[in-house]
């Protein structure tokens, strides 16, 4: 009778241990203070409005800028259509490299959402400077006299590029960062909220165009009709909000802890490649794909499900 009461505590116990594990994510995430979290009070549908919201007005002021700037370098900077071009192809370029910056930095050190933060920060920096250069008259040359166009100051483009520049810096982290944070709101291992999570990715991108659309219509009408103090300073006020819907959201959000620079692990493949191009493959192939661990070596990594479409 001993024996079998003690058998029964144990499956018991076990069946308790089970249904506790199954009320926390099991892809490792935790809390804004590090601690293990509940599935049913973070991430999913609770967290990303805040994500979603926060990324509405991210795009619609980072586009509120970029979308007409030929025409204020032309119009309120004197420059010719040739200058403009090319200084507007310049901080394009700037502004879609960046993410690799923010990409490294999140993985490897801040993870996802100090990036986050931290960037947006700057970017909104960015913004008020790019404002005030179109707002303060001392900031801006004079307007044009007939055909006497008086260019810029040395001083008006420093300021003028350095809140431009620092747009492009800050985006960096926000575009590498914004979907994949979202992501990591969906417990991998969950089949329930693996299903949510393709949900949220067409969320995300209507959000973004929802964004966009604002941008080319309404913040461009302000500006070529209102003045561009006005109409950088709606994109200004929009990033605001942007932080500002980022932050509240963050009790609910579960977090990924940083592991190994990239840059390291695809060094590590290269070097490996080289050094093994002569052991023979064997005939399992399931042993190129995964290892005898159940989670991944790296902290804050997880194992990739194995595919043949890539193959």
């Amino acid at each position: 009778m001993g024996t079998i009461k003690d058998d029964a505590s144990l499956v018991e116990q076990a069946l308790l241990q089970d249904e506790e594990s199954k009320r926390y994510t099991g892809d490792g995430s935790v809390d804004f203070k590090g601690r293990p979290v509940l599935k049913q009070n973070t991430g999913t549908w609770k967290a990303c409005p805040f994500i979603l919201g926060s990324e509405c007005c991210e795009r619609l002021a980072g586009y509120g800028i970029g979308i007409n700037l030929v025409s204020y370098l032309t119009n309120k900077l004197h420059e010719g259509n040739v200058s403009a071009a090319r200084t507007v192809s310049t901080w394009t370029g700037t502004y879609f490299i960046t993410p690799l910056i923010g990409a490294v930095l999140a993985d490897a050190y801040w993870g996802r959402y100090w990036t986050i933060a931290g960037f947006s920060i700057i970017y909104f920096i960015g913004m008020c400077i790019l404002t005030l250069s179109a707002s303060i008259p001392a900031l801006r040359p004079v307007e044009c006299l007939g055909s006497i166009c008086p260019p810029a100051t040395p001083t008006q483009y420093v300021v003028f590029f350095l809140g431009l520049y620092l747009i492009a810096l800050g985006t960096g982290g926000i575009k590498a960062c914004a979907s994949p944070f979202g992501a990591d709101q969906f417990d991998d291992t969950d089949s329930e909220e693996r299903i949510k999570k393709g949900s949220f990715f067409n969320w995300f991108f209507f959000f973004v165009n929802t964004g966009a659309l604002v941008s080319f219509t309404f913040i461009v009408w302000i500006q070529d009709n209102a003045g561009w103090g006005l109409g950088f300073g709606i994109p200004t006020l929009f990033m605001g909000l942007s932080i500002g819907c980022f932050f509240l959201g963050t009790p609910l959000y579960r977090f990924q802890k940083p592991g190994e620079s990239p840059i390291t692990r695809l060094c590590q493949v290269v070097i490996a490649s080289v050094r093994k191009r002569d052991l023979v493959v064997p005939e399992d192939s399931s042993l190129l794909y995964e290892t005898p661990n159940k989670s991944f070596v790296l902290e804050g990594s997880r194992k990739l499900e194995h595919s043949e479409e890539l193959r």
